[in-house]
């Protein structure tokens, strides 16, 4: 099969084709295993991350990709999310919260993921994909989609009130979409360094949209933030209501940019039982909960093609914050 490899971890200021298209053996599922044929895959940024350093090692060499739609042998189609596998038996297993489990393997870090032709993963962890929804139209939804869900759940929000969005890419633009159909009267407000992006978000239903340090036309009850850096947690701490949430989801932040955290003000950003929330990883049942309700909502991503010998153009894109939705390699 033909693949894209990932043999070292680099910033891609150093090396902006990380990936090498190789050809390699079709993997061969074991006992509890299954064989996809691959027909697309999501281009996520903690790729980017894996890549650069910033997330616990990936095992090398690696095929990254955990936003993966594929048919089985026998026919069926079926995605595959950021969750390999869990114990199942842990504390946090057993509690419902198996994406915090010790022993939580990520596809496309501690096993092969979707930028490939075929992969195998654990048949107890494929999700079936509705009809209404392309291949191309669910694999964002398997992370981008399905960690926005986690994250909107985390945030507490209510119908009617008002929702904060720092950054606006191929999560938040689903969560958007969100908000608009489970909370008809709340407000969403868009914080984004990209006139773009900002224009995007209007176009897409939001109330309002500025720039990361704007001032919004009110505080705001809860903050979703997708961005690499803590400036613009600073900047939502300082538009919480009292007893406001931030919810981080991320799986780092940049490491040159930890001096901002020095710049916290309890008082003014901390202060009136205002929460800091960090999401991690998903679980089996946020990734179906979301599929349906997207089928149900029409909630679709918007979305750019690449090939797969073009995944390289795609990290460089986004990476330079050249995003519209998601990204979607065609394999």
């Amino acid at each position: 099969m033909k693949a894209m490899l990932l043999r070292g971890l680099a910033p891609l200021s150093q090396n902006p084709t990380p990936l090498s298209l190789a050809s390699i053996p079709d993997p061969e599922p074991g006992a509890d295993e299954i064989l996809l044929r691959v027909t697309r895959c999501g281009v996520c940024h903690t790729e980017l991350d894996e890549i650069e350093g910033r997330t616990p090692p990936p095992r090398l060499p690696v095929i990254l990709g955990h936003q993966v739609v594929g048919v089985t042998e026998t026919g069926q189609r079926v995605g595959v999310a950021w969750i390999a596998s869990a114990c199942g038996e842990c504390d946090y297993c057993k509690s419902g919260q198996e994406n915090l489990c010790p022993q939580f393997r990520a596809t496309g870090r501690d096993v092969d993921g979707g930028y490939a032709e075929t992969m195998k993963v654990r048949a107890d962890f494929v999700h079936p994909i509705p009809d209404s929804l392309s291949d191309s139209e669910a694999a964002p939804l398997l992370c981008a989609g399905a960690i926005g869900y986690r994250s909107f759940r985390l945030s507490n929000i209510r119908d009617g009130q008002t929702l904060g969005l720092m950054g606006f890419g191929g999560s938040n633009h689903l969560v958007l979409k969100i908000t608009n159909y489970q909370l008809p009267n709340s407000k969403v407000f868009v914080f984004s360094r990209s006139p773009k992006e900002r224009e995007f978000a209007l176009s897409l239903g939001a109330t309002w949209a500025g720039a990361i340090d704007e001032i919004p036309p009110s505080a705001l009850d809860a903050v979703i933030d997708t961005t690499p850096v803590w400036g613009p947690d600073m900047e939502a701490l300082k538009r919480l209501k009292p007893g406001g949430r931030l919810v981080i989801n991320a799986i780092r932040k940049q490491d040159t940019d930890q001096q901002v955290l020095s710049t916290l003000d309890y008082p003014s950003q901390l202060w009136m039982e205002k929460e800091i929330k960090s999401v991690a990883n998903v679980t089996r049942a946020d990734v179906r909960e979301f599929l349906q309700l997207a089928a149900e909502a029409g909630i679709k991503p918007e979305f750019q093609e690449y090939e797969l010998k073009d995944a390289n153009q795609a990290l460089m894109e986004m990476k330079q914050g050249k995003i519209r939705g998601a990204k979607v390699l065609v394999v």
